[in-house]
């Protein structure tokens, strides 16, 4: 599932699971959920993608085994956008999104993220304190982002880097902890205090207040 370009238009497949966290998902986000799937149902998937604020807005495509009119009523109950009959390969994919033009960025746009008095803008690229700006690179503010949509949350050095996107070329670990400490001043500057722990021989994580 290599990335797919189309002009300005740039198209990433990630195969999520229930052993790995999303990357950062930037951009319109289209999920395509199996109808059956080996240890839980596409209904209850939807169902929880649909109660994450990280994948509520998603288009949410259910790919049935056979066009069944009682498959297509629950899948939309469940919160699917639409359907569509498998098999679904790549071409299938890319077809039902070249389709609906989904890559606009109206959803994006408007999307904040919230967090005590800390508000992440995606729109404007922009993190505040109370309203006042915090003065972030891109790879900071990126973390930040992540680490606030999954707050409570330990992540490793190499996770926290595939989650950026940051693998090739490959970027070291230790990388992590000058983002890490460059953002925690950030914060403390703005008066937002500390609020990324450091669990030894684990990660970090972020206390929500």
């Amino acid at each position: 599932m290599a990335p797919f370009m189309h002009g300005e238009l740039e198209i990433a497949f990630h195969e999520w699971t229930n052993f790995g966290e999303l990357p950062l998902l930037e951009g319109s986000l289209w999920a395509f959920v199996d109808w059956v799937l080996p240890d839980t149902s596409g209904l209850e998937i939807c169902r929880r993608l649909r109660s994450d604020p990280v994948t509520t807005d998603a288009h949410i495509t259910m790919i049935l085994e056979d066009d069944d009119l009682e498959a297509r009523r629950r899948a939309l109950r469940a919160g699917a956008d639409d359907y569509m009959i498998g098999p679904a390969d790549r071409t299938a994919l890319l077809d039902r999104i070249m389709s609906m033009k989904i890559h606009d960025q109206e959803t994006i746009a408007h999307r904040a993220l919230q967090q005590g008095e800390l508000t992440i803008d995606l729109a404007a690229f922009q993190a505040r304190w109370k309203g006042k700006p915090i003065p972030l690179m891109p790879n900071e503010f990126r973390l930040l982002r992540y680490f606030v949509e999954h707050p409570g949350r330990v992540f490793s050095r190499s996770q926290l880097i595939a989650a950026l996107g940051k693998q090739e070329p490959a970027v070291d670990e230790r990388t992590v902890d000058v983002w890490v400490g460059r953002l925690r001043r950030a914060l403390r500057a703005a008066g937002a205090g500390n609020p990324l722990r450091t669990v030894r021989s684990l990660g970090y994580v972020f206390d929500a207040p």
